[in-house]
């Protein structure tokens, strides 16, 4: 590991060692020790009492963001003609059918979400070799497969993501960036806990949210008490 720069020591020394932080210290805290020249992500890691080995302790879902990403989202739709335009309209930045699974095929993944309708699903699986490895797969789970394409559109340009926990039990999500207010962050992260909260397996048993960290690209994790969860 390379040496801490004086902005990283200056940054670190405000983590006090030990010590868990509310999700509201934390929120103002997580602009403070981030060094980057650019506006970094903000990070959030729950490391959940679950197996996800066990197809009934899987948790996966989807969360709008009250305050947007804060990131440009790529969004292709993969539709029938009669949709394209409500696809346009709705903010989409590429659409069409034929052409667009070509350019897959060739290699082409320059977006960051697929959205499809669900009669067209059988064209797109022959693309899981290429889409899935880059987690952009449509999934009627995650709301991008459906025949309402406008709404689809707009609610992830809007702040919506999916999620799902890792083989580790831990589900990791960028919630916004260093440039949002402490009460963006907060007010996303809120959110988003409170979804995984709300998608307990009933199968877990014990602790279910074991640690909470918030982080943004670069910086020490600031450790949130996780007793504090029932507070937000």
């Amino acid at each position: 590991m390379g040496k801490l720069t004086k902005n990283q020591k200056l940054a670190a020394e405000k983590i006090e060692a030990g010590k868990s932080y509310s999700l509201s210290e934390a929120s103002a805290l997580v602009k403070e020790i981030s060094t980057t020249k650019f506006d970094a992500s903000v990070d959030i890691d729950v490391r959940l009492g679950v197996d996800p080995r066990k197809a009934n302790q899987m948790v996966r879902g989807v969360v709008s963001l009250p305050n947007g990403t804060g990131k440009e989202v790529r969004v292709l739709v993969l539709c029938t003609s009669d949709l394209e335009a409500e696809a346009k309209a709705a903010g989409a930045d590429y659409v069409g059918l034929d052409e667009y699974i070509e350019k897959i095929k060739g290699g082409w993944t320059d977006v960051d979400v697929i959205i499809t309708m669900p009669s067209i699903m059988g064209k797109i699986g022959a693309l899981g070799r290429v889409l899935g490895p880059r987690g952009l797969m449509p999934n009627p789970k995650s709301g991008t497969v459906t025949n309402e394409i406008g709404k689809a559109v707009k609610e992830v340009k809007q702040g919506k993501i999916d999620f799902k926990v890792d083989k580790f039990g831990i589900v990791h999500t960028s919630i916004g960036k260093v440039s949002f207010s402490p009460e963006q962050i907060y007010g996303n992260a809120k959110e988003f806990i409170n979804t995984l909260i709300k998608l307990k397996p009933s199968s877990s048993k014990g602790v279910y949210v074991k640690s909470i960290y918030l982080s943004s690209t670069m910086s020490k994790g600031i450790k949130i008490d996780p007793k504090s969860v029932d507070e937000i």
